[in-house]
């Protein structure tokens, strides 16, 4: 089954026409209007969870993981590399420990701040600091809207959720496949959604560490997407990836070959220790942390034994679990902790820190909502610098929605004017037209507001603020009705972002030729 762009549902009542720090979508067609293209930057200190000195207390634990317990690295030429290094590798086992030396030195070398490079620069993205970028949802293994039903991944939507990405500025990063194309092979998968990516957007990029032929060639279709040299795309990170651990203390050989291959080239590379507390981590939160801290610094170790210098983002993935069930929890007050606290460990590393908008809802409703909404906040005052899955997560990872991810949207927009300053110069002080309206009166008609009036307040596209009547009348629409509209409208004003035909034509010969080769092995 396939989303078509024509609506069935109830039309969406407009907003406002926006001015000033909001546009129209950057498509010349379009008319759903939006927040300009901008990175939201936090304004506020970020939230301590714990103190400094808990924060020291779970660092010093992690390092006693690292120096006695160890972590498996799977890949011989990993452990030959970290051996080299100064790690102590356990001669009979794939067990490497390191001492804190090591570590530190590892520390000292990884960037506080880069910059991803797009292939259109207006859309290069600054990670780290108080900036922050949002990602879509990524690697479900099916997709769904509320008329047509869940269905498996396939081509169709997987196309369609990169259109709603690169059509709405809110979405910054690419941070994977939407959803999963089964219908496409697994050797040449990878190249025909790289290739997509490129040509349906113009924004950053992400490749899966599967193994070294898909990150040799998410590099190269990155090197010919920006158009540059290797030299070039070399002093320019330009694609990135995300390493998961297989918590508890192991990194697998095709996660290890992604980070060498990456991080040679000072290609981006996060790890993201996935550390479900009672499941593959103590149930305690404090040991959690440990155990996420101590797989996330032996990834950062490896990223600067192979290149000092390479840019690497600190992921936090932490939750807990349902204990009747077994099931990920997300969008939890354990989430919630975890995330700013991880936050503090990135931010006490110097590093930048991924995490993730998720919740674990089953449908497009009220849990969606609030769970979402706990997950934002959490990451929004822990300072998340890459935000993973922003955007129609549902079913903890296993769906993507396609009302959910414009509902989502709304919800990023919201928080990134939330980030936005209270202005406090003269004007916005307002003297005069406090002096302007007699006690008893209104603002409404004052030159004050008039002059204001278009860019005072942030217009939601799906938030209905109108009273009972009005929208009773208008057939009691819902969220999701309105967030369906919404998303076929967008696909309808969709316009593909410009490429150089000559780009183009070494993208299509490049990927033609890989396929040619077979593409990537399916088993590891």
């Amino acid at each position: 089954m396939s989303v078509e762009a024509e609506s069935t549902s109830e039309p969406v009542q407009r907003g406002r026409r926006g001015g000033g720090r909001r546009e129209r979508a950057s498509n010349a067609g379009s008319s759903i209007e939006q927040l300009a293209w901008k990175q939201p930057r936090m304004r506020f200190e970020p939230l301590k969870i714990v103190s400094d000195d808990e924060i020291e207390s779970i660092h010093e634990a992690s390092l006693i993981v690292l120096q006695e317990m160890g972590i498996d690295f799977l890949l011989p030429e990993a452990r030959a590399m970290l051996k080299k290094a100064g790690a102590d590798v356990d001669p009979n086992s794939e067990r490497v420990r390191m001492d804190r030396g090591l570590v530190e030195q590892a520390l000292s070398t990884v960037p506080k701040q880069f910059t991803l490079h797009a292939r259109n620069p207006a859309h290069n993205l600054v990670m780290g600091g108080d900036y922050m970028s949002f990602g879509c949802v990524s690697s479900p293994p099916n997709s769904s809207d509320m008329y047509d039903g869940r269905r498996a991944g396939n081509t169709k939507d997987f196309q369609n959720f990169l259109k709603l990405s690169q059509y709405f500025n809110i979405i910054h990063v690419i941070g994977g496949y939407p959803v999963e194309p089964i219908d496409r092979h697994a050797s040449t998968r990878h190249l025909d959604c790289l290739r997509d990516m490129v040509q349906l957007t113009d924004k950053v990029i992400h490749a899966y560490s599967l193994g070294i032929e898909r990150i040799q060639d998410g590099i190269e279709i990155a090197r010919i997407a920006r158009g540059v040299s290797h030299e070039q795309l070399e002093q320019e990170p330009s694609l990135i990836s995300i390493i998961n651990t297989n918590s508890p203390r192991k990194i697998d050989s095709p996660m290890l070959r992604g980070i060498i291959e990456m991080s040679s080239r000072n290609q981006a590379i996060c790890v993201t220790p996935f550390t479900l507390a009672g499941a593959m981590a103590p149930v305690t939160l404090a040991g959690a942390l440990v155990q996420q801290n101590a797989e996330a610094l032996a990834g950062l170790v490896m990223t600067q034994v192979v290149r000092p210098g390479a840019p690497f983002i600190y992921g936090g993935f932490t939750s807990n679990v349902d204990m009747k069930s077994g099931a990920p929890a997300f969008g939890t007050p354990e989430y919630m902790k975890t995330v700013v606290a991880g936050g503090q460990l990135a931010r006490f590393h110097g590093v930048p820190y991924r995490t993730s908008g998720v919740n674990a809802a089953n449908t497009v409703d009220a849990q969606a909502a609030y769970e979402s909404v706990f997950s934002l906040w959490g990451l929004v005052m822990g300072q998340g610098n890459l935000i993973k899955h922003a955007a129609g997560w549902l079913e903890g990872g296993l769906c993507a929605s396609f009302e959910k991810f414009i509902l989502d949207v709304d919800l990023l927009q919201m928080t990134s004017e939330f980030l936005e300053p209270i202005k406090t110069d003269p004007a916005s002080l307002a003297l005069e037209a406090i002096r302007d309206v007699e006690p008893g009166g209104h603002f409404f008609g004052t030159e004050h507001t008039q002059e204001r009036y278009r860019d005072a307040f942030y217009s939601p596209i799906v938030s209905d603020w109108r009273n009972y009547e009005t929208w009773f009348d208008a057939g009691q629409p819902h969220s999701w009705q309105k967030a369906n509209t919404l998303f076929k409208q967008a696909l309808n004003e969709y316009e593909t972002p410009a490429l150089d035909p000559g780009i183009s034509d070494e993208l299509d010969a490049f990927v033609e030729k890989r396929r040619e080769e077979g593409g990537a092995p399916t088993d590891f």
